[in-house]
């Protein structure tokens, strides 16, 4: 008897990975099959994401405190700028999104920002004040 997965996700994972290697169709659970294939699309999206918010709330302390920019914040934002990179080579499809992981990136970014300030999340504008390819542009430090 095969793993279910309900009791037992590992087991029906590898299970399921060997029917479909011995392309047992008529055997495979479809509907979990779907289910975790769509996970696996929104988790990328939501790592493009975070990734994209590190960069904006970077940008925004950035802007919002240039007495305190550090050597630190620069690493940061070259290395999460270098990751958001690879992932959207990794993830093309994720273009044909920018608009809403970006809405999505500024809402996190903007918390972060206000956890890591004095500031509150509304002393920050509605609306992200960087276009993707600022954020994306590894010369772009707001003033």
């Amino acid at each position: 008897m095969r793993p279910k997965y309900e009791e037992d996700f590992y087991g029906w994972a590898v299970s399921t990975a060997q029917l479909l290697r011995d392309k047992k169709m008529s055997e495979l659970d479809f509907e979990n099959i779907i289910e975790e294939m769509e996970a696996l699309g929104r988790s990328e999206k939501h790592q493009f994401i975070n990734r994209l918010a590190l960069v904006i709330s970077h940008l925004l302390k950035w802007q919002y405190q240039p007495t305190l920019r550090s050597h630190s914040w620069i690493y940061t934002i070259k290395e999460q700028r270098t990751q958001a990179k690879m992932h959207l080579t990794d993830n093309p499809s994720l273009k044909g999104k920018l608009e809403e992981i970006l809405i999505n990136a500024y809402d996190v970014a903007t918390s972060k920002a206000a956890k890591d300030t004095s500031f509150d999340k509304k002393d920050f504008p509605l609306k992200c004040p960087y276009t993707f390819d600022q954020i994306m542009n590894d010369e772009f430090y707001p003033e």
